[in-house]
């Protein structure tokens, strides 16, 4: 009984909920955002459902698919007749969800404005999120040619006369800040984010700000429903799931520690399998989550699965587990054997008080060190995914720029 409730202990420590609110006109990619920051493709099964006109009546809500616990609210629009900027909080109940972000394709409104601002004086964060910076690249491009060089020159806009990503965005960025400033929006962080490339512009960045402003018991709960858009992120990931290893570890070994025959197996097992799976699971290594990333990236799953060195998620066992177990344990009796000559046992409590004192250093290595092997895994597959997009893109450049 006291080692089943140490375990629900250990898990109910671990979950915590995060709800996300998301607020923007129709038309401003509000609904493909939402799936995207669930990990989502629009035509995912379990999507929000774009390219619609839907006008949105009250919030509702969209679980994350693999971590319930993180839910992204779809709120109404503000500055209709139901909605009006004064009572809008209220009506969404302002006080369910940890920050709030505000999406536009084009300008930020007067409404936007006066909701940060009644947002901020209750005290919570907001984000300014800008979509589809593709297509204003897209439309810049039509004034340049192959060589990236001005076609003409328009006297109404100021455009450099060689062609700069760089610069177009910096601008967009630049003119939302200036007209948010402007209307009284303090010193707004706007993020510009395209849904044709999450790993592209600010959507990484979003995502580590969005984790570094919620309180620290609730940053891993967000930190693993997100999607491994960059190498911060996942390093992010994993400095975050180090901090539990202990606590995973000691739970182990207070189980050990009963001395009845065969339990500090089975519950170490337990414990142990249903780690290693959420590690893989964290790092999207599994067959659903590689099957998923090498249909939006457009390659072969078997080129995803040629860099990954350990077991997907569905791969591990109990036997994977002892197996792992047994690798570490000859580091771990060193220091059980060290641990024992600083405590005065008796002889009915020394097997088991041994048994403890292994299964904590045990416990804690193979843990760490399956976690920086997965983390590594990750890394590569990342890389794999990066170096497609990039080359996809160089191509989509050339194509639209014509002499």
């Amino acid at each position: 009984m006291k080692q089943l409730l140490m375990r629900k202990r250990l898990w109910r420590w671990l979950i915590k909920s995060v709800n996300i609110a998301v607020t923007g006109k129709t038309g401003s990619g509000k609904l493909s955002f939402v799936n995207a920051i669930r990990g989502l493709e629009d035509t995912d099964k379990g999507a929000s459902e774009t390219g619609v006109n839907e006008t949105t009546m009250e919030p509702t809500a969209y679980p994350h698919p693999t971590y319930p616990n993180v839910t992204i609210w779809d709120l109404p629009g503000i500055g209709s007749p139901k909605f009006e900027p004064d009572t809008y909080l209220k009506q969404v109940q302002f006080s369910r969800y940890d920050f709030f972000i505000i999406i536009s394709c084009t300008r930020f409104t007067s409404d936007d404005i006066q909701l940060t601002q009644e947002i901020q004086r209750l005290g919570k964060k907001f984000f300014f999120v800008r979509s589809k910076v593709d297509q204003d690249l897209t439309n810049e491009n039509r004034y340049y040619d192959a060589e990236g060089k001005l076609k003409q020159s328009n006297a109404s806009v100021k455009r450099p006369h060689q062609y700069s990503e760089s610069a177009i965005l910096e601008g967009i960025r630049e003119n939302c800040i200036q007209w948010l400033k402007t209307g009284g929006g303090g010193s707004p962080r706007v993020f510009l984010v395209s849904r044709l490339d999450l790993g592209k512009y600010d959507f990484p960045k979003l995502q580590e700000t969005l984790v570094d402003e919620l309180p620290s018991h609730k940053r891993l709960t967000l930190l693993r429903s997100l999607s491994n858009t960059s190498k911060e992120i996942l390093e992010k990931k994993k400095q975050q799931l180090q901090t539990r290893i202990w606590f995973k570890s000691v739970v182990s070994c207070a189980v050990a520690a009963i001395p009845l025959p065969g339990l500090s197996i089975a519950c170490d097992a337990t414990i142990l399998v249903t780690s290693l799976k959420e590690y893989c699971r964290d790092f999207g290594l599994s067959e659903n989550a590689l099957a998923a990333l090498a249909r939006q990236n457009n390659k072969p799953i078997a080129e995803l699965k040629a860099v990954i060195k350990y077991p997907l998620c569905e791969e591990i066992t109990k036997d994977l587990a002892f197996k792992l177990l047994t690798k570490c344990a000859a580091g771990a009796v060193q220091y059980a054997t060290l641990f024992l000559k600083f405590i005065p046992v008796a002889g009915a409590v020394v097997g088991s008080v041994a048994a403890a004192a292994v299964s904590l250093p045990t416990t804690y290595f193979m843990l760490k060190s399956f976690l920086d092997d997965v983390a590594a895994d990750a890394v590569r597959v990342l890389e794999v995914v990066m170096d497609e997009a990039i080359s996809n893109l160089e191509k989509m450049d050339k194509n639209t720029r014509t002499p």
